[in-house]
């Protein structure tokens, strides 16, 4: 056979390869629906396992961004995946809906198996977390488009809600409390604010320990993968009237909050109600960002909020700490038709 592809730049044998080390990870997120699909064109999953009457299917989609610079720095690759898993089911939850499958996508500037290994590891992972299916994907080798270091990761997930449990936020009031999960740290939002603040103007160093972030390394911290909410929310969803829901990620508060609120509708947010991640303070101090600026960037340590009845926040809070998720009390729904952040 012709070796005029491999001289092109794509080997062929390595994405077999890739195929070959992946299988045992995507096994392990094999859920009920999830018909056996890898290798097919398409992948494929049966609804009528859920026992749903009226099943609508909500799909979110997003990538891990400039987040994936620090990965190629501290080489390493194995938490991106749960950060592309994150960012797509935490979006579809909100909705009400559980997620039930995901799909991701890989563009590598050389196909390298155990790098390949490394990032659908991860893909699992999230998925194990969000205990929905990985039922397909895509490697794409992509010489010249990418360096041979630089890979992209991105994906797409699908969730399923009973339309009566649908949530759009109509049943949201002033006077609901809000309650909010917290961040495992700056999840994958903000980078590129964070490389100009922190290595490139900073010139701080992703392999040294730094005593502002707990004496860890830098580069670790920031590649602490988005924290999944699902298995929380769905201990909740069937036990207590939530009625609406956020996902904090770019755009902060600011932008976040409002998607889940009815026209002329507000928040009022304390960002002294909760603890906060040190790597968020190191930020503000390195680039001198203020305060607002920085709620309109990142998460602030509240990657996941949710407004309930004021009689509801007990219950929540008990259910959510029978599987030790902290939360807190955050704020409260108004009708300033604005977004008040106090600090």
């Amino acid at each position: 056979m012709s070796d005029k592809y491999r001289e092109a730049g794509v080997n062929l044998e390595a994405g077999y390869e890739s195929v070959r080390l992946i299988k045992s990870h995507v096994a392990r997120t094999k859920i009920k629906g999830a018909m056996d699909s890898i290798g097919a064109f398409g992948g494929m999953f049966d609804l009528s396992t859920l026992g749903m009457k009226e099943p609508v299917l909500v799909s979110g989609t997003d990538g891990v961004g400039t987040k994936l610079m620090i990965a190629f720095e501290m080489d390493k690759h194995d938490t991106v995946g749960i950060d592309a898993v994150a960012m797509c089911v935490n979006d579809v939850l909100v909705q009400g809906a559980a997620p039930i499958f995901f799909l991701d996508y890989l563009a590598v500037g050389k196909n390298e198996p155990t790098k390949i290994e490394q990032l659908v590891k991860g893909v699992a992972d999230g998925c194990v977390q969000s205990e929905c299916a990985l039922i397909g994907g895509e490697t794409a080798e992509m010489p010249d488009m990418y360096d041979v270091k630089h890979y992209d990761i991105a994906g797409f997930c699908v969730g399923a809600v009973e339309k009566s449990k649908l949530l759009d936020g109509q049943k949201i009031e002033a006077g609901n409390v809000l309650i909010g999960l917290p961040s495992s740290g700056v999840h994958s939002n903000g980078f590129s604010l964070i490389r100009k603040i922190l290595l490139k103007d900073a010139k701080l160093d992703l392999h040294k320990e730094y005593d502002e972030i707990g004496g860890e390394k830098l580069g670790n911290v920031l590649l602490t993968p988005t924290k999944i909410y699902v298995k929380a929310i769905k201990h909740l969803l069937d036990k207590v009237d939530i009625k609406g829901m956020s996902h904090i990620t770019g755009g902060g508060f600011y932008e976040n909050v409002p998607r889940m609120l009815k026209e002329g509708q507000g928040v009022v947010i304390d960002t002294n109600a909760y603890p906060r991640k040190p790597i968020f303070d190191m930020i503000a101090k390195y680039g001198e960002v203020p305060m607002e600026e920085m709620c309109n960037v990142f998460n602030m340590g509240i990657g996941f909020m949710m407004a309930v009845d004021k009689a509801d926040v007990e219950k929540v809070q008990s259910l959510l700490a029978e599987i030790n998720e902290p939360s807190y009390v955050i704020g409260e729904v108004t009708n300033s038709g604005k977004v008040e952040v106090k600090w």
